[in-house]
């Protein structure tokens, strides 16, 4: 499971350091194989290659036909990258990846269970005052009932 946001930097050469805290279990989970793709919000999402496994496969399933289906092919499996943490836990995060979510050198990698999101700095800062002016309206009825 993970959780927590860690403010790290890339490499001049694009290379992501996996904090500490996250590589023993990833190590042992994964063998460090991870799965780097896009994200439609213009982030990256980064899978432990068994968690993306099924993903794809079922999206890979799902009818090409459909074009919001095939608009959510292109953005997933179309960006989809394998990677393995080096003996330092670092991963090289591509140009292509790199463009796509703006990323430069400051960025925050976001536990989200079983995957985590990598963002720009600046964008996640904007992101979070996003998600506090959704938050003050009108919630989804699946949080009816929630409670912290």
């Amino acid at each position: 499971m993970f959780q927590g946001a860690a403010q790290l930097n890339l490499d001049g050469k694009g290379r992501l350091a996996i904090p500490a805290r996250y590589r023993d279990s990833l190590l042992s989970s994964c063998a460090g194989k991870l799965l780097l793709t896009a994200d439609a919000d213009g982030c990256l999402l980064v899978y432990p290659e068994p968690e993306w496994l099924p993903i794809r496969d079922k999206l890979s399933k799902m009818s090409s036909l459909n074009p919001k289906i095939r608009a959510l092919q292109r953005l997933l499996i179309g960006y989809a990258e394998d990677v393995v943490m080096d003996s330092a836990g670092r991963v090289l995060v591509s140009p292509v990846l790199r463009n796509y979510a703006a990323l430069d050198k400051n960025v925050m990698l976001v536990g989200q269970g079983n995957k985590f999101e990598l963002w720009d700095a600046t964008k996640w800062q904007a992101q979070q005052k996003a998600d506090l002016l959704f938050l003050s309206g009108e919630l989804p009825a699946e949080l009816e009932g929630f409670s912290l």
